[in-house]
């Protein structure tokens, strides 16, 4: 590591003992900010790791809807993202309002929201999903007659369907970063490591995941490259994750289904704007009361089940 970067880390971990703050880092972070979390991973699983420690502040390295579900299961805590602009193209892509117009469109319906949403979005749903765990979700948390409105993911919502046999009311969004992905990049990466396997994240188009040997929310891409057999894998999503791929199986080899899944807004945050957001305590994010009560209940089903 060269020297600024170390002076920046030593700076940074100062800090972080002194605010009593913990450090989560989405999986497609840039690699020197994975490495100085606390936790790496998931959305809702650094979320729900943060609201089990004893720590006052929560620097979150992700995008905002992240840090703001963060906000809904630690309300007590002080929750910062380092840039305040990094947003989720696909959570901007359905407001509060849209959602209330559909609902009213189909007043029977309840509704499945995927966790890359807004608070406000979130408190109009009746039940939260990821992409890990959707399928067990619309299996477990609905019954069979349910008409569902799932939003705001197309291609999940088309991927879960596919998968229990089941239609639902789609909302249109989608992750700009997945649907670059391509059915001839696939093929391409295939022909240049044929003993690799295939893994591709359920954002993808329809066509990209019927040619993966396997399709996996990004912890499921972490768990399944530790436990498999497999040497080679080609990993279909943004390739801020093959970092921690290859520091987890160094005995590995992972390469990207493409070169161009790059999500901008997730490469945001740097060393320094960690450090800032610590000694200035800044970007604090901030959820109203009602919106928490609301939108902590679709994710407490979700954890029910």
């Amino acid at each position: 590591m060269k020297r600024c970067c170390m002076e920046l880390v030593e700076k940074i971990d100062r800090l972080r003992k002194k605010r009593n703050a913990v450090i989560l880092v989405h999986n497609y972070q840039l690699p020197e900010v994975q490495d100085i979390a606390d936790y790496v991973g998931d959305s809702l699983g650094l979320s729900i790791q943060a609201s089990n420690t004893g720590a006052d502040v929560i620097v979150f390295c992700g995008v905002y809807f992240m840090a703001e579900t963060a906000k809904i299961l630690s309300p007590g805590k002080t929750v910062l993202i380092p840039d305040a602009k990094a947003g989720c193209p696909m959570a901007d892509m359905i407001t509060a309002d849209q959602l209330r117009k559909l609902k009213k469109e189909h007043p029977r319906a309840k509704v499945l929201c995927y966790v890359n949403t807004t608070a406000e979005v979130k408190a109009e749903c009746d039940v939260c999903c990821t992409s890990g765990n959707a399928e067990r979700i619309v299996r477990e948390a609905f019954q069979s007659d349910d008409e569902i409105i799932f939003a705001p993911d197309q291609y999940l919502a088309h991927y879960i369907s596919t998968k229990i046999g089941r239609d639902f009311i789609y909302w249109k969004g989608y992750c700009p970063i997945h649907v670059k992905i391509l059915p001839e990049d696939i093929v391409r990466t295939r022909a240049l490591y044929p003993d690799a396997e295939v893994l591709v994240h359920p954002e993808c188009t329809p066509v990209v995941t019927r040619l993966a040997d396997k399709v996996l929310s990004t912890e499921g891409m972490i768990r399944y490259a530790r436990e498999a057999k497999t040497r080679t894998f080609i990993i279909g999503t943004e390739i801020g994750i093959l970092h921690r791929l290859k520091k987890d199986n160094p005995q590995k080899s992972f390469y990207p289904v493409s070169e161009h899944a790059v999500c901008p807004n997730m490469k945001m945050t740097t060393l320094e704007k960690v450090l800032w957001a610590l000694e200035e305590m800044q970007h604090e994010v901030t959820v109203p009361a009602d919106i928490i009560t609301r939108a902590r209940k679709s994710l407490r089903i979700m954890l029910e089940h």
